[in-house]
């Protein structure tokens, strides 16, 4: 394969670029008698902390693929239980938690691994709304189980859009750089209020995941021994996943075609293999062109979303 082609099996790295701290669309005055611009303050950003909504669909024929929060689900969940539309941009946290302070008063929501949350002095739960008093800090820990975490501020994270979303890319370098310590994100204005909830019921990351496969469009291109560990064996996450795929490590995938693939279009869920034969699955980042074979396309990417490395994962569908 070329050097410098994309889809070479290099680790998935995020990308180093500048962070362009945002700057505040929607001055306010609250009850309280404060005034000044509505922003999320960035204490501590964590490993990895972006904006997301429910991504960029439709570009792939300009090279763009669709990002987007890669539970979207967890993220409408956020939304509505601040009020937002659920389309709304909020915040995707990885495994580490961050420390925020909100200049203005407001209500958030956190979904998706469970954390442990503090407002100020007062302990938060996880999947109900928290209204906060301007200044306060919002401390979200680590993840206890899964991976990630989705935060919803009332009103949306007001970020210019590129291509219809607020989105960060990691990968093609579109919408808001990565947090960094010291960036502050504006925040739109509220248009719904917090629905009463009670009590809600959290998913818990499964320790082994059984994802869906429909074979093509390379599948010829592999031994019926490569088949049959596919679909017979278990694999484990890999510590080199991230935004743009979940790297797995187990059997090989013997190939039955030896010459080179030219580039060609790739679909979130593509399972491409590289030229060591360890399956890759594409996630919300991915490239929209590989140059590897695509062995199958997972049918539901949702839950590598929670898939810390060594998570066991398997494959079902039907071969032909």
């Amino acid at each position: 394969m070329a050097a410098g082609r994309p889809d070479r099996p290099a680790p998935l790295r995020r990308r180093q670029r500048p962070a362009r701290p945002a700057r505040p669309r929607h001055p306010r005055t609250d009850g309280d008698g404060v005034t000044g611009p509505a922003e999320i303050e960035v204490l501590r950003a964590g490993a990895l902390t972006t904006v997301q909504d429910l991504g960029r669909p439709g570009w792939a024929h300009l090279g763009v693929p669709r990002s987007g929060a890669l539970d979207p689900a967890a993220l409408r969940f956020a939304n509505r239980l601040v009020g937002n539309a659920e389309e709304a941009a909020g915040l995707e946290i990885t495994l580490t938690g961050c420390a925020l302070r909100l200049t203005r008063a407001t209500t958030v929501a956190i979904t998706g691994a469970p954390v442990t949350v503090r407002a100020g002095d007062r302990a938060g739960d996880t999947g109900r709304p928290l209204s906060l008093p301007a200044g306060t800090v919002l401390r979200v820990g680590p993840a206890r189980q899964g991976v990630r975490s989705w935060l919803a501020v009332a009103g949306g994270i007001d970020v210019p859009t590129v291509l219809g979303s607020r989105s960060t890319d990691t990968l093609a370098g579109l919408g808001p750089a990565p947090l960094r310590d010291g960036d502050r994100l504006p925040l739109g204005v509220p248009t719904g209020e917090p629905p009463p909830v009670d009590v809600t019921i959290g998913a818990t990351p499964a320790p082994e995941l059984r994802l869906g496969v429909r074979l093509g469009p390379r599948d010829d291109w592999f031994t019926p021994t490569a088949l049959d560990r596919l679909f017979g064996s278990a694999y484990t996450v890999s510590p080199v996943s991230n935004r743009v795929g979940a790297r797995l490590a187990g059997a090989p995938l013997p190939r039955a075609v030896a010459g080179e693939l030219p580039s060609e279009g790739i679909v979130l869920g593509a399972v491409q293999v590289p030229a060591d034969g360890q399956p890759l699955i594409f996630l919300a980042d991915h490239p929209t062109t590989g140059g590897y074979p695509v062995i199958g396309v997972v049918t539901d990417v949702t839950p590598l979303a929670q898939a810390r490395p060594g998570t066991t994962v398997r494959f079902h569908g039907p071969q032909r």
